[in-house]
């Protein structure tokens, strides 16, 4: 049985290094670090039966070319990059496990929030530059925050702002009643939302029913002054309408973990002053890559057939 880890991080991750090794000792790993796409992918994959992947992009083309391969395990829990479909079409299992790395990404969102919320990045420019003082800033304990998604990670943020104190708005397409129910959050609809939320936070995954979900005029019916949190997926905002909302100061402050293009080459967002970004960090802590690892190697044995709208989802 032959494994391919297409993975940079798990690739030089020591400890899951020798934990699938272990259970397969017969693994290529992407020693050369590089970012495989295309015929380098195809070519890196082929003769393994089993992979380990993240954000490579499996679609129908690549699958084609690798007839050995019977088993794909998604180091990470996004699968917007897998051509799902391409998959059952072909009966080619899949191990995935939701919402392992959540808390991670939630971290980073609540970070995002407390930055902008107490202008961090704009005192520490200012003392750098040798002044003392700054601007008051605001509690996210006091704000009104709108979480558009509510799956493994909205849900994680909502639990974790509502024992602050914060008032949350939930918007899915999914119902939480119960979600909501229990947690004191309301569920209401994305325009609202967008009209009332002092900070939006983006948590849905990115398919043809989210691309540009906040687009220039939902972006432009955010309350005065609001900030907008996306440690989901690149192409969810309209990013040129989003620089311009920020640098005319209807919108406060901005916050991206992701990015349209990654690297954001030539970004109208990158070197704004109301503008902080990460580079995909989001599920990148030592804990969240020691679990998803382990998920993706148990992954390479518990698995199934997708099925549309069942698994994954």
């Amino acid at each position: 049985m032959r494994i391919a880890v297409c993975s940079r991080s798990f690739s030089r991750h020591p400890l899951l290094r020798d934990e699938l090794l272990a259970h397969y000792p017969d693994t290529t790993f992407n020693d050369a670090g590089v970012s495989l796409a295309g015929a380098p992918l195809v070519d890196f994959l082929k003769g393994h039966d089993k992979a380990v992947i993240a954000l490579e992009v499996i679609d129908a083309a690549v699958l084609d070319a690798l007839p050995d391969l019977k088993v794909i395990a998604k180091y990470g829990v996004g699968f917007d990059k897998l051509d799902v479909a391409a998959l059952c079409a072909r009966g080619i299992r899949l191990g995935w496990t939701a919402g392992v790395n959540k808390r991670s990404v939630t971290e980073l969102a609540l970070c995002f929030m407390i930055a902008l919320s107490r202008k961090l990045t704009e005192c520490d420019r200012a003392i750098r530059q040798g002044n003392w003082g700054g601007a008051p800033g605001k509690l996210v304990s006091d704000r009104t925050v709108g979480i558009i998604g509510c799956g493994h990670v909205g849900q994680d943020i909502t639990r974790l702002l509502r024992v602050m104190g914060a008032q949350v708005l939930v918007h899915d397409i999914e119902d939480r009643s119960a979600f909501c129910a229990e947690t004191g959050a309301e569920s209401c609809g994305i325009e609202s939302l967008l009209v009332r939320a002092d900070i939006v936070s983006l948590h849905v995954p990115y398919d043809a029913t989210t691309r540009a979900l906040l687009s220039k005029d939902r972006l432009a019916s955010m309350k005065p002054g609001a900030v907008l949190i996306n440690t989901a997926r690149g192409g969810l905002v309209d990013e040129p309408a989003l620089a311009a909302l920020l640098q005319n100061g209807h919108l406060g402050g901005a916050a991206f973990d992701v990015f349209d293009v990654e690297p954001p080459e030539n970004s109208p967002l990158v070197g704004l002053a109301n503008f902080i970004s990460t580079p995909h960090i989001g599920g990148g802590t030592e804990e969240a890559i020691l679990a998803m690892g382990r998920a993706a190697i148990a992954g390479l044995d518990d698995n199934r057939v997708p099925e549309p709208g069942v698994f994954p989802k």
